[in-house]
């Protein structure tokens, strides 16, 4: 059951860590870190590792000697080097903590007493003024140590989930944390792949020649692609002119049989024009199964061109990287031989670990991509470049490269600029000469314009000149047209995507989903012509660079389960059991609560089926939901006349939005949840939202034993008061619930936390006129209390509308009125009963 996988791949977050002494779980109440590799202890077995003295953070000392040593100890018990262990290094470092100290930079490497990562906390949370976390931070915490050790790489959707837990949304109490990180973990991740520009190691003409070999290569490839297609093609017009002449042969005869059967002229006359016709239709017939083979066989081509392409370009970034390895480390040992020089004179320079030359095996990273980078702003030079440099068409690709990643510092910086250069350079649209050689600046790009070259694999291509390793991973995805309950049975949902080794791991690039939005695109400019490039805004879906394996494996299902990269991989039958969820659900931090949610829900013996969503506590005062409900197999959205929308009761408790369907009929529903991020006063104008697919799920009603009436006809949108407290300030004082039960009259109480003015209330009955019910509705507002007093003409159920504004001046600044907005709704039970 993938009930029982979600639960054995859950992991803890960061206020449910391991302790790294008794391995059992530390909550924040009494926990001591993060230290060293970002591991914590309990309070009271933070003791030294030798001896068992209880250690503080300014008394306890880690292994400096040793990384992977993540133990702690006390002054006297701390491994040392020994005799005979004296060595070059130990020298530098000694002659590095002689140096009378002229700046206040501290090496983390060597760390003294009370300079540890909480002591850079405390003043972190100090300044922030913040308490609940030893990090700084009140509420968005990483994920920690426990992560990397247990099932850190369940889906993200499904775990007893840390509500504060930001997947993808980034705002100011994530920057905070940031800098603490950077001090540990996160500069340990770009310390492992800083290094010199390419510049220093590899001249430009060298990497360029090695590039028109390869081009070279790829000429000799498109000729014979083309030779191919030519042979193809008349082969097909060979067969289909055999065929006409032979179909042409046997119509003829027989019209000749027939003519010479036929005395009379009007006879021959009609068998003439029968057999012109039968020949026209023989004709379009003909050129019809001619275009047909054509498709079938183009078809066919570009696949195995696309193959041979992939091919040839694996093998060519293969040789681009032994060339960059190569020159990188005959620079790096003459680098190694001055730096010995250096430290035999007193000066230790910062510790470099090098980009690793060869690709190392797939592996669930260790940190997560928020651990890596909080917030995509840190990258705002960096796009920047990957945006001017796209302004502009380079002649190979080397030039292209250096552009790119002259000024990058670090492995993910590199590809982080070629990553935004495609979904800048917006290759879809993109005109293209009809005859294009690989030596012109367009050239470079044929692939894209022929379709046998994907964005993944120019994305590979790239990173290779960048000397980074990337692969193409083949699978399953839930792209378009895909919908939730939908078998992976032939290759109808086949996709590729990337993933490239950086910040010590391999990640997730998805070029071609993250490239999908340009602004006025219609405008962008031509090369050359900056003219416009100042009025355009690129928009892009930075979920997927670098997104988390356990929020990937939601859309994307690969061949290979390893590269999957999660510790424990899912099976295709699970992965099709996992609810459809888009990018914009990971943006909003959004997780189901329920671990019994799968893309394919069952409704009971009444027709019902509840779908419940959670979201952080910090996006509750933002996000606005919105559902939409039509049968499955067709575009109808109602049944008998009536909105299938109004079978589906929305309605928020807490941080969960829950959404109850109630299925009119037996059959299949797909229902379809919207999500936008919007401000109290955004709302407040009466502006029309625009909503995103957020999730789909498919609700099955097998067996319907009751019947369902609709919900009365309100707005749309949730039930409740929720919304009123929320979007206007409105705090409910006598029913809390979205359900009331009264009798035959009802009061209905808010509170003003700030002023309001203009209520109206409408009444609703399924079957009866909204005029006739208007007078038995009224409000008055007393003070900051308004009350809605309802008396029903009889028995039933009832809808209560509840709409408002603000106490502004009737007309804006821009002399635009405000309307009155709906503010919340009841559903009423009126019985004499209650």
């Amino acid at each position: 059951m993938i009930q029982n996988s979600y639960k054995s791949m859950y992991r803890p977050n960061f206020y449910e860590s391991t302790c790294l002494r008794c391995n059992e779980t530390v909550y924040q109440v009494d926990r001591v870190g993060p230290l060293k590799d970002f591991t914590f202890f309990h309070s009271g077995c933070f003791k030294c590792a030798l001896c068992g003295t209880k250690l503080t953070l300014k008394t306890y000392y880690n292994n400096q000697h040793r990384q992977e040593d993540k133990e702690v100890y006390c002054s006297s018990h701390v491994p040392k080097i020994g005799p005979g262990h004296l060595d070059g290094s130990s020298v530098g470092i000694r002659s590095a903590l002689n140096v009378p100290k002229s700046t206040n930079f501290v090496n983390e490497q060597i760390r003294g007493p009370g300079r540890g990562i909480e002591g850079e906390a405390a003043h972190v949370r100090q300044s922030n003024g913040c308490s609940t976390s030893p990090l700084g931070y009140a509420h968005s915490p990483p994920m920690g140590a426990g992560e990397r050790h247990s099932s850190s790489v369940s889906p993200a959707g499904h775990a007893p989930h840390d509500t504060s837990y930001q997947y993808g949304r980034f705002d100011a109490s994530a920057l905070h944390i940031a800098h603490a990180l950077k001090q540990t973990e996160l500069q340990k991740a770009y310390k492992v792949s800083r290094e010199k520009p390419i510049d220093c190691y590899l001249d430009r003409d060298e990497q360029r020649k090695l590039e028109m070999r390869h081009r070279k290569e790829e000429d000799d490839l498109y000729r014979k692609f083309q030779k191919q297609r030519e042979e193809e093609e008349r082969k097909i017009r060979d067969e289909i002119k055999d065929e006409w002449e032979k179909e042409l042969e046997i119509l003829t005869d027989r019209f000749q049989r027939e003519m010479m059967m036929k005395k009379k002229r009007d006879d021959q006359n009609i068998l003439t024009l029968r057999h012109q016709q039968e020949k026209e239709n023989l004709e379009k017939n003909m050129t019809l199964r001619r275009d047909k083979k054509k498709e079938s066989l183009t078809r066919k081509m570009l696949e195995h061109e696309r193959a041979a392409t992939a091919a040839l370009v694996e093998k060519q970034s293969h040789e681009m990287l032994e060339l960059i390895n190569e020159k990188r480390s005959e620079y790096m040992q003459a680098e190694s031989l001055y730096l010995d020089d250096q430290i035999e004179g007193g000066y230790m320079p910062e510790e470099v670990q090098p980009y690793p030359s060869h690709a190392p095996p797939p592996a669930p990273p260790a940190l997560s991509k928020f651990q890596v980078y909080s917030d995509p702003s840190e990258f705002a030079h960096i796009d920047q470049i990957a945006i001017s440099v796209a302004q502009e068409d380079q002649k190979s690709f080397t030039d292209l490269v250096r552009q790119l990643v002259g000024r990058c510092g670090s492995d993910i910086e590199k590809a982080r600029t070629i990553f935004r250069w495609i979904t800048v350079k917006n290759l879809n649209t993109m005109s293209f000469d009809d005859n294009l050689r690989g030596d012109t600046p367009m050239g470079l790009l044929r692939g894209i314009k022929n379709g046998t070259e994907s964005y993944h694999v120019l994305f590979k291509r790239l990173c290779s000149y960048a000397g980074l390793h990337c692969v193409v991973i083949k699978g399953y995805s839930k792209s378009a047209g895909y919908q939730p309950g939908v078998r992976f049975e032939d290759n109808r949902f086949r996709n590729s995507w990337n993933a490239v080794y950086v910040a010590g791991a391999w990640r997730f690039v998805q070029c071609n989903w993250g490239a999908r939005h340009l602004v006025n695109a219609k405008d962008a400019p031509r090369a050359g012509n900056k003219a416009k490039s100042d009025s355009l805004r690129y928009e892009y879906d930075d979920h997927y660079f670098l997104t988390d394996p356990k929020e990937f494996i939601y859309e994307f299902f690969p061949l290979q389960s390893d590269w999957q990269l999660l510790k424990n991989p899912i099976t295709l039958q699970e992965f099709e059991e996992l609810p459809f969820v888009r990018s914009l659900f990971f943006r909003y931090g959004l997780y189901f609560s329920d671990l019994n949610t799968k893309a394919v829900m069952f409704t009971d013996s009444t027709g019902a089926a509840t779908v419940r969503i959670a979201m952080p506590v910090h996006m509750q005062g933002s996000l606005i939901f919105h559902y939409n409900l039509k049968f499955y197999d067709s575009d109808s959205d109602s049944f008998e006349g009536v909105s299938l929308k109004r079978f589906v009761m929305q309605s928020v408790v807490g941080n969960t939005v829950a959404f109850r369907v109630h299925a009119p009929c037996s059959g299949a529903f797909l229902l379809d949840i919207f999500a936008n991020a919007v401000t109290p006063r955004e709302y407040l104008t009466g502006e029309p939202m625009k909503f995103k697919s957020v999730c789909k799920f498919k609700i099955c009603c097998e067996d319907l034993q009751t019947v369902m009436v609709p919900l009365p006809d309100c707005a749309s949108g949730e039930w409740g008061p929720t919304k009123a407290t929320r979007l206007f300030g409105l705090v409910p004082i006598t029913y809390q619930d979205a359900l009331v039960f009264a009798g035959r009259e009802v009061e209905i109480q808010f509170r003003m936390s700030r002023q309001l003015t203009d209520f109206m209330a409408t009444l609703h009955k399924n079957g009866v006129e909204e005029k006739r019910l208007s007078k038995f509705v009224s409000h008055i507002i007393s003070d900051d209390i308004v009350t809605f007093s309802i008396a029903f003409p009889e028995e039933g159920q009832y809808g209560l509308d509840i709409y408002t504004r603000e106490m502004v001046s009737p007309v804006d600044s821009s002399g635009e009125k405000h309307l009155l907005t709906h503010c919340c709704k009841y559903l009423i039970n009126s019985s004499k009963k209650n």
